[in-house]
């Protein structure tokens, strides 16, 4: 159950109760009978970085037949360079 902060007008008393979302707020003091307000403060969760984004909880989608990913993916990962032969070994 969620938090409320109250203060009250008349005297300044200033208290937290703890209530359903189902309760209508609170509207007298308990020290002075006088209007309470219900305070608002910051909240408990913050949200750092760069942002969120709608793809960020799907899984990778496959690309379309006719896309490449640039000169990386045109070259195989595994491919080794041709051996040049040698000028020593040039039978000569």
């Amino acid at each position: 159950m969620p938090t409320y902060a109250y203060t009250c007008t008349q005297c300044g008393h200033r208290f937290d109760a703890v209530q359903p979302f189902t309760d209508s707020a609170l509207t007298e003091c308990p020290e002075c009978g006088g209007v309470l307000r219900k305070q608002y403060g910051s909240i408990g969760v913050t949200f750092n970085g760069g942002g969120f984004y709608r793809t960020d909880s799907r899984a990778a989608a496959a690309k379309p037949s006719g896309e490449t990913g640039g000169a990386a993916a045109a070259t195989p990962a595994s491919s080794k360079p041709e051996a040049k032969p040698s000028p020593a070994s040039s039978g000569s």
